[in-house]
């Protein structure tokens, strides 16, 4: 009888300890366990941009980065024109099928990028046969042709596209593209009707970089009012966020979230990455044609990066951080350009074949410090000291 007595104390000893151990591991929003897309889920998207070789699932380590930490997705490269329909008429879809896909299965937000842009539109886009510029109308048919099929063979899967990217120079004129010397400005008006037409229920964006300068500002917010009067339906600015460790003035960059959400549009944080790398020029933007010739002297950390320079990374993303939490209420997303530090294109621009560090993860898939101090900053204030009081006692 007494060992009956010992043997069933032991086993509910041992359920009340099981029980306990359990519940001590459930995550709460005190603990440091919580992934970025947990720590912000009621403020903005946390999202990233997938390359080739993630999206067709070669890429397993950063997969579960994304997986773990992200919520929202876009295609670094795959849904661009000159990608997607590299022949006039023969569209290459089974990769942009594979992205979209992915960001189903994992119930993430995913944002088409990009239908007009310049830069990556195959050549034949502007020309006829002779290798003349086209009429008007034939680039207007060709456009329309383009996104009525990419919009629509996605309609009701993508929930955001960047329907015209970087159309306005950093002084607010408008760039001198193919788009704009055949048709003239009214190439975005257009491309946001087809957009709109092809998928009705889907958010529009208009995309580019530098947008924290003044003369930036003014140009987009002049073209955007000018579509709204004309009727376009345009939801969201884009504002990608290829920073430096000195470069935008984080309070000109507030300047611009105020000036663009004035305009009773969204504001999407698009392209974040942070350059620790000495830049060519004081405003490098992301014009993707400028180079520059590889010195030495450009590529400072080949072999790691100081103490001093991760510490300044840290608090320079916190202070960004910061920012968007304050103006939650005009941010949807925040989108970073790329999982990884190996990711990044940054390590080939504006100087081909350096070694930057501009991203949230290492080059091995590891959290860097700063994604610590972004989930902590997510915490209302309460939650934080009563975490310290929790670790003093």
């Amino acid at each position: 009888m007494e060992n009956k007595r010992y043997w069933l104390g032991t086993v509910v000893t041992m359920l009340l300890l099981s029980i306990l151990s359990v519940a001590c591991k459930v995550v709460t929003p005190e603990t440091s366990e919580l992934t970025l897309k947990d720590a912000y889920k009621d403020k903005f998207y946390i999202g990233t941009a997938l390359n080739e070789r993630q999206i067709m699932g070669n890429d397993a380590a950063a997969v579960q980065v994304v997986k773990e930490n992200f919520n929202a997705v876009v295609a670094e490269n795959c849904m661009k024109s000159g990608m997607l329909q590299p022949v006039e008429g023969e569209f290459r879809f089974e990769l942009a099928d594979q992205f979209v896909a992915f960001g189903e299965q994992n119930n993430m937000h995913i944002n088409g990028h990009t239908l007009i842009w310049h830069s990556q539109a195959p050549r034949w886009f502007f020309t006829d046969s002779q290798g003349n510029d086209v009429s008007r109308e034939v680039l207007v048919q060709r456009m329309k042709d383009h996104i009525y099929t990419v919009v629509g063979r996605y309609k009701g899967r993508i929930h955001t596209w960047d329907v015209v990217n970087e159309a306005i120079l950093d002084d607010g004129s408008w760039r001198k593209s193919k788009f704009y010397e055949i048709i003239g400005e009214d190439f975005v008006r257009l491309a946001f009707q087809f957009a709109h037409d092809a998928d009705p229920d889907a958010k529009l964006m208009y995309n580019d970089y530098s947008m924290a300068l003044p003369g930036k500002r003014s140009g987009v917010v002049a073209m955007v009012k000018k579509l709204q009067e004309q009727g376009v339906q345009i939801d969201g600015i884009g504002m990608q966020g290829h920073i430096g460790l000195k470069h935008p003035a984080i309070d000109e960059f507030e300047k611009s979230i105020l000036a663009y959400s004035d305009l009773g549009v969204k504001v999407m944080i698009t392209e974040l990455d942070l350059s620790v790398l000495p830049s060519p020029w004081e405003n490098a933007g992301a014009e993707v044609s400028a180079t520059y010739e590889y010195q030495q002297k450009m590529n400072p950390y080949a072999n790691g990066l100081p103490d001093s320079v991760s510490q300044a990374f840290t608090e320079r993303y916190l202070g960004f951080f910061n920012l968007f939490i304050k103006h939650q209420d005009k941010i949807d997303r925040v989108t970073l350009w790329g999982v990884n530090d190996g990711q990044s294109w940054k390590n080939n621009w504006p100087v081909r074949g350096r070694t930057d560090y501009t991203l949230l993860f290492d080059r091995e898939n590891q959290a860097k410090p700063v994604v610590k101090s972004l989930i902590q900053a997510a915490q209302p204030p309460h939650a934080n000291e009563k975490k310290k009081r929790k670790q003093s006692i």
